[in-house]
């Protein structure tokens, strides 16, 4: 039969059956089922059991799913939840509480009544109404097949994970030995502010950022981590575990966060779970595990979470937060500041008009048009897709450079390139429709990442949308240096040996090592400006050997090497950029 449009399995029906007459005052069915399953107000009100009675006879229907982004609803399947609780029982089996705040269909709460036999109180909040009482006929049904396990004290409240008081419900429990567990919602508030969902925590600062960051981008945070954050503040001196389903991001959050948090939590573990497999999305994602009432610890084992194989260890280490502790222990004598500026590439927003490839002796844009421009201000460009090769000075399309510098104007290309500006000008369109604000009150035509550094005409070069940490020398084409587009990061030289020491340090053993060791593989722009710039070239120099770096160089002499010493020490003393 259904009920508040759900199935109730045909235990539960023939149990409410059998009551009929009781279901006329709930309180007293509210008896039954307490002493059947030990769940505390079944029904909250006279109206709720007057309307499953008079369901009780109709005929079934399917079950209505709630809107999945609004609630980051990801429903954790059976056979997943139970892994997770018996994972969570190998810890400790003797848990008294479960509370799970985001309980949806019961899946965690079941798998944790199955598995604890010493369980005395259990609650669940959930704010979909259709999954409280799913939940609650879950849980009726199991007792009603299973009548000889032990009963705990179950409360499934329906309400919004964000207001309830779980400070109030930490002081109650904390005689009892606690599993939190669950899977709290893989959304961020801005994702649901942008659909006016009202599952929504209050407007906060929660991570404390001041200034422009808590107005821009680092406002934005995950739910999971806020209820996640949220749990372990006010649980974190129960005896006990927390178990959570997060994105790999917020697993990655609260460990980095737990230097300022400074929660009674640890040892730590993150278990990689298959998304596609169990909840068909393909979002990073994992079991985040930790005991509380522990030493503060700032370190998390990773692990896979069904063949339980050892990944790494991350957290902070020497001051640092790093993907592998081992790895950053080995190659640390790297970390510092890199002398050479890292920059980001042009950055122009408008491709079909600017972007451009040479076909039979004509310029062909990517709205398919043929057209004849002036040579000059066309450069060959290199994408993250083009930097897989250890070097190279061909490219596949080349870009139209209007500025040498950002802001320059761009009045003189009417008068030097008639053809290359009436071109543009017959598309001025295409860039005053570019909606990234960095465009207001420029120059027409105008582009971004663009300076002097731009037309050095040796560069040493990463992709910043891979997760590979290998560098591209990129070399003139036909005495005309070459550009990279602005997912790619680069240093610049004048100087052919000199770049090519520069990119035999930064692919030598060592600082890849490095690279590698403070790389979040799994983060959506892993290899950044920061990340980058931690790099030392005058560590990275003096752990090498000028025999071997002459090994891997064609006419490498000594000079070469001793001038680029001389400059990396002169960076050095007088805090210049170079390129």
């Amino acid at each position: 039969m259904t009920y508040l449009e759900l199935h109730i399995s045909d235990a539960a029906s023939n149990f409410f059956l059998i009551n009929k007459k009781s279901l006329l005052e709930y309180r007293t069915i509210n008896c039954e089922i307490k002493k059947i399953s030990g769940i505390n107000s079944f029904f909250t009100s006279q109206e709720e059991a007057t309307e499953l009675l008079e369901n009780l006879s109709e005929n079934q229907s399917v079950v209505s799913e709630p809107n999945r982004r609004e609630y980051g609803d990801f429903q954790t399947n059976e056979h997943l939840a139970f892994r997770v609780a018996e994972y969570a029982f190998i810890q400790k089996e003797d848990v008294e509480f479960v509370l799970e705040p985001t309980c949806g269909k019961g899946s965690f709460i079941l798998a944790s009544i199955a598995q604890f036999k010493s369980l005395k109180k259990v609650v669940g909040v959930e704010i979909h109404r259709p999954y409280v009482w799913e939940t609650k006929f879950q849980i009726l049904t199991y007792f009603l097949k299973n009548p000889s396990t032990i009963k705990p004290e179950i409360d499934i409240i329906h309400g919004n994970a964000f207001e309830f008081n779980y400070g109030e419900l930490a002081k109650s429990t904390k005689h009892l030995k606690t599993l939190i567990i669950g899977n709290p919602p893989w959304v961020t508030n801005s994702e649901l502010g942008s659909i006016e969902s009202k599952n929504l925590p209050a407007k906060s600062n929660f991570k404390k950022h001041s200034g422009l960051d808590a107005m821009t981008g680092k406002g934005n945070f995950d739910i999971g981590e806020y209820i996640s954050s949220t749990l372990l503040k006010c649980f974190q001196n129960h005896v006990g575990i927390f178990a959570f389903l997060v994105k790999n991001s917020v697993a990655k959050n609260l460990i980095h966060d737990q230097k300022r948090n400074r929660f009674n939590i640890g040892p730590s573990e993150k278990l990689n779970i298959d998304s596609k497999k169990e909840f068909n999305v393909s979002v990073n994602a994992s079991l985040f595990f930790t005991h509380l009432n522990k030493e503060p610890d700032f370190t998390c084992d990773e692990f896979d979470f069904y063949s339980r194989e050892y990944i790494t260890t991350y957290g902070w280490y020497k001051d640092k937060f790093v993907y592998s502790v081992a790895d950053y222990d080995e190659s640390s004598e790297v970390e510092g500041k890199s002398i050479f500026t890292w920059r980001s590439g042009v950055k122009h927003d408008c491709s079909k008009v600017m972007e451009l490839e040479r076909v039979n002796g004509h310029f062909t844009n990517g709205l398919g048009e043929e057209i004849n421009l002036e040579n000059d201000l066309i450069y060959g460009l290199l994408k993250s897709s083009d930097l897989k090769d250890d070097r190279t000075n061909t490219f596949r399309k080349l870009t139209i450079i209007t500025q040498t510098k950002v802001g320059q104007k761009t009045s003189y290309i009417e008068d030097e390139f008639p053809l290359t500006h009436l071109y543009l000008n017959s598309h001025k369109e295409f860039f005053e429709n570019r909606k990234s604000s960095i465009y207001i009150d420029k120059p027409a035509f105008s582009i971004f990442g663009i300076g002097n550094y731009s037309f050095a005409n040796y560069k040493v070069a990463i992709s910043g949308l891979y997760k590979s940490t290998h560098f591209t020398l990129v070399s003139p084409n036909d005495s005309k240096p070459i550009m990279l587009d602005d997912t790619c990061y680069f240093i610049g030289f004048g100087q052919l040996k000199l770049a090519q020491i520069a990119h035999y340090l930064v692919n030598s053993e060592l600082v890849q090592k490095f690279l590698k060791s403070i790389i979040f593989s799994d983060s959506k722009r892993s290899i950044n400006k920061d990340t980058l710039m931690r790099m030392d070239f005058k560590k990275a120099f003096e752990s090498c050997v000028f025999e071997k770096a002459q090994e891997e160089i064609n006419d490498l002499e000594i000079e070469h090497w001793e001038e680029f010493e001389t400059v990396i020490k002169e960076g050095q003393l007088k805090q210049m950029t170079l390129f």
